[in-house]
């Protein structure tokens, strides 16, 4: 099991194994041919509440991350997620441009704890 992260906006390689979008929304101005995912699992972003309440700040980061594991908990998507990175390498795709904050961070976190 291999969990990768990169920026939507980056190109696909052959070492990302599956690529998986776990934004809510669709990335701006990436068309589906040039994004090259196998997956949008947009069930396990954020919750729309919790992502416009965070809006990328970066003091609220900590709070933001205790929610979004909170509500991870009880979202089946997520135990989706897990079972398709016990098969092999997934790159987790997202938009944001805070590389460190943001919620591919958690969910690899999250994956490469429960191994």
């Amino acid at each position: 099991m291999s969990v990768k992260l990169k920026r939507a906006y980056e190109p696909a390689s052959r070492s990302d194994g599956e690529r998986i979008l776990v934004d809510r929304l669709w990335p701006r101005g990436l068309s589906k041919a040039r994004a090259s995912l196998d997956l949008w699992l947009k069930e396990v972003a954020p919750s729309t509440e919790l992502r416009q309440w965070f809006g990328h700040d970066p003091g609220k980061w900590p709070e933001f991350a205790k929610r979004y594991r909170a509500e991870l908990k009880a979202n089946p998507a997520f135990e989706q997620l897990r079972a398709l990175s016990r098969r092999g390498t997934v790159t987790l795709v997202y938009a944001a441009r805070d590389e460190l904050r943001n919620e591919a961070v958690i969910l690899k976190a999250l994956l490469d704890k429960s191994g």
